[in-house]
């Protein structure tokens, strides 16, 4: 496994650790410009592709959280991914609620 996907990969329990932290979780873009140095967009909904365009980024990850669910989209030259999680209480329901029917 590439560092790309070990980045995204890193980067999707730590979003599911700040969902759980706080109600309202920002959706966050981190962008890795060619020399390493790290910029993050919180709420920004413009397409990675015009990130990257726009602010000459090599590496762009997409953290988005909602609907029981954390999902990391990730941008590097000809490479893409998409990971995605469950957070565990949407998980307990769906469980609880299957139980008790």
């Amino acid at each position: 496994m590439g560092a790309f996907l070990k980045d995204a990969a890193s980067i999707l329990p730590a979003a599911e650790n700040a969902a759980l932290a706080t109600p309202e979780p920002a959706n966050v873009t981190i962008l890795i410009g060619p020399e390493g140095g790290i910029h993050i967009l919180a709420e920004s909904d413009w397409p990675l592709a015009s990130l990257e365009a726009h602010h000459g980024a090599r590496t762009l990850y997409r953290v988005n959280q909602g609907q029981g669910r954390v999902s990391v989209d990730g941008r590097s030259g000809n490479q893409r991914c998409h990971l995605e999680m469950e957070h565990p209480q949407a998980v307990a329901c769906r469980l609880l609620d299957a139980l008790y029917r």
